[in-house]
């Protein structure tokens, strides 16, 4: 697939795993654009292990991250929840949660099997503290989304 048809195939899912991570349309859009123009650069190093959207999105964390160094952004409560996680549940909720990648999908990049993913997934939500997905502050735009059908629930 050339690169233009992966643009179009894969910007909403990045986009939104970056409005997922950022609550903020504007740098959502900006993190978006620069993580493909990297993505663009860094094509010849994709060795094709993960999914095409996996790796766009690790790209776009990667610059989202970069960015709130640059901008000397102090930590959401969120994302310290998130710290406060063992691996694997944290990265299983990052991907379930501000990816939106099914079970499968999960399980797959770990080499194990949806219903492993599932579980890690319900356990990892057990662990956390109550206040904080459900109250951020980019809910209400995630939200919105996925009532268009940009997001899949499952």
């Amino acid at each position: 697939m050339e690169f233009e048809g992966i643009y179009r195939t894969y910007f909403k899912a990045v986009y939104l795993y970056v409005l997922r991570l950022s609550g903020d349309e504007h740098i959502a859009e900006e993190i978006t654009s620069e993580a493909f123009f990297k993505a663009i650069r860094s094509v010849d190093g994709f060795r094709g292990e993960c999914e095409i959207r996996v790796w766009l999105c690790q790209i776009a964390k990667n610059t989202y991250y970069s960015y709130l160094k640059k901008h000397k952004r102090v930590q959401s409560i969120e994302e310290a929840e998130l710290q406060e996680m063992a691996d694997p549940y944290r990265a299983v909720f990052r991907w379930r949660v501000l990816a939106a990648l099914s079970f499968k999908e999960i399980g797959g990049l770990y080499h194990k099997t949806d219903n492993w993913a599932c579980v890690t997934y319900h356990r990892s939500e057990k662990t956390r503290k109550p206040s904080g997905w459900s109250t951020c502050s980019n809910q209400k735009a995630f939200t919105k989304y996925r009532e268009k059908g940009f997001v899949s629930t499952r």
